[in-house]
């Protein structure tokens, strides 16, 4: 237990995410920092309500350390919970809403969370889960878009009268979330963010991206996961920005809320952007309040990012990194998005990268090999999961998973993950490199992911899976022929399928994984293709 003169000045020098908002409540009080559906807040009102969330907390006996589940789609609520945990010490734990029941009692019985904070329409869904989870004493209800039938907790009957800023001790290294990553064979590994390095990703990026108090961001993508919480809620805070919460994204909805509200950035997935292009009403819209837009997870087809260029008229950034990089590792800046197209940056501030081999050898430029980071950015570890955490940082660096090269020029390239190269007949096949001729051969394809099945002849054989933009039609056949253009014959695709979705996680991400079980036979009936 940390003394009062402690306590005092750990309150002067702490490195400490919530006291980024303490202080842009005292430089903007009265700028707007939040507005969600009819509510907005500004920055005295809402670190007034941070405050008396974090306050009611402490009468409930949480303490540094101890760990708070948060079940809840994109609302002011969500960061109320993450900003008063963060006062705290509280380590945070976001529960991705995609999960199945019995992931989410996985990850409330391993982070040993007490409590959880959830929306009362999931209840009818977690309501039995979190009762039977062991360990969580405090179930506490926010109003979200249902209604709470039972005896829980309401969130504002939670929040203490007291609003002033807690004392509590915190070090710059605790932990101030958890956050799961997906596991596919495995259970899901706990990503231990800590205060310094979230805080200084927030400023990396508020810095690299030249955010500032003037700026209205809209926040539509999961706040639950780590690139809309870390790298644009959290760094909107840091320079006094407004946020406007989205639950999910539509593109009508979008559009006129960068009319009304005169938005100067948006961020989202490829496909959110080819949404909004082919909206019907997008020719009579203006967009010219947008300052700068964000896109991540996979790099955008030259020929969409030429038309978003000519539409939105503004600048373009691609975030590149992942969870454990809190995340943003690079940027692929708004100068280098057709000089480079397909890259995905070079390293924003804080972040070294380098490329290496297998035995841990660091490559020279112009090398292909595994991506891998130094920096302040960096995860603490995987929660109780040293051999991981071993595994990750060895050598001395943080291997990323992933495979590329840094060219003569600093510019990163993503070649694949390890996982997804595709071997075939003796050669390996970047996914990646697949899909991005198919984008090259046709116009008619939406999207389009690249995976290796089980084949008899070639090991794996490389099977393109491809959805038709709206109003048009792909033709396999065709598709095949006008790839010759684009690729060596070995990586022509071995079948081409056209389907009317793909599987997606809670972000949109292409789930990989379940197109190579879902088409794990294939062959089995055609070995000849």
């Amino acid at each position: 237990m940390a003394s009062s003169g402690e306590i005092q000045r750990n309150l002067i020098q702490r490195v400490n995410v919530g006291d980024s908002l303490t202080r842009s409540a005292a430089r903007y009080p009265d700028r707007t920092a939040l507005v969600d559906g009819a509510r907005r807040f500004s920055y005295r009102e809402f670190n007034s309500l941070v405050n008396r969330f974090a306050h009611g907390l402490a009468e409930r006996g949480y303490t540094r350390g101890d760990a708070l589940a948060l079940a809840s789609g994109n609302s002011a609520e969500f960061l109320v919970t993450y900003y008063a945990c963060a006062k705290l010490g509280v380590v945070c734990v976001p529960v991705n809403l995609g999960w199945r029941p019995d992931e989410v009692a996985y990850v409330l019985g391993h982070s040993k969370a007490r409590g959880i904070v959830i929306e009362a329409q999931l209840l009818p869904v977690l309501g039995e889960t979190v009762a039977a989870a062991d360990g969580v004493t405090d179930v506490i209800v926010a109003p979200g878009t249902g209604e709470d039938t039972g005896d829980h907790l309401p969130f504002s009957g939670v929040c203490s009268a007291n609003d002033a800023e807690p004392d509590a001790y915190v070090e710059d290294r605790d932990p101030i979330s958890y956050l799961y990553t997906s596991g596919t064979t495995s259970a899901p590994k706990g990503v231990v963010g800590n205060h310094t390095a979230i805080y200084l990703e927030s400023l990396s990026v508020a810095v690299e991206a030249r955010y500032d108090e003037s700026d209205r961001f809209v926040a539509m993508m999961p706040m639950f996961h780590t690139a809309q919480l870390n790298a644009q809620c959290t760094a909107a805070v840091m320079v006094g920005a407004a946020t406007y919460v989205m639950r999910s994204f539509d593109a009508g909805a979008l559009l006129d809320l960068i009319e009304t509200e005169s938005i100067t950035q948006i961020f989202g997935l490829p496909m959110m952007f080819r949404a909004m292009l082919d909206h019907p009403s997008m020719a009579d819209r203006d967009v010219s309040s947008l300052r700068r837009a964000l896109y991540a997870m996979a790099t955008m087809p030259e020929a969409q990012l030429r038309e978003c260029l000519d539409t939105f008229g503004c600048d373009f950034f691609l975030l590149f990194g992942q969870t454990e990089m809190s995340p943003v590792s690079t940027l692929f800046r708004p100068e280098h998005q057709l000089s480079h197209p397909g890259a995905v940056g070079t390293p924003v501030a804080n972040v070294q990268v380098g490329i290496m081999d297998e035995t841990g050898k660091l490559l020279p430029r112009g090398s292909e090999g595994e991506i891998v980071y130094r920096g302040p950015h960096t995860l603490s570890e995987y929660l109780d999961n040293p051999g991981a955490t071993e595994a990750v940082f060895e050598h001395g660096w943080f291997h990323s998973g992933d495979v590329g090269r840094v060219d003569d020029d600093g510019m990163l390239w993503f070649t694949d993950r390890r996982k997804d190269v595709i071997k075939t007949g003796g050669e390996n096949v970047a996914s990646v490199e697949v899909e991005k001729a198919i984008y090259a051969a046709s116009p008619d394809v939406a999207e389009a992911v690249v995976v290796g099945l089980p084949h008899e002849r070639w090991t794996e054989a490389i099977t393109a899976i491809v959805t038709p933009r709206p109003g048009a039609e792909v033709n396999a056949g065709e598709l095949a022929r006008a790839l010759r253009a684009h690729l060596d014959p070995y990586k022509i695709p071995k079948a081409i399928v056209v389907a009317g979705e793909l599987p997606r996680t809670s972000t949109g991400k292409i789930q990989k994984n379940v197109l190579r079980s879902r088409y794990a036979g294939f062959y089995d009936d055609s070995p000849e293709r």
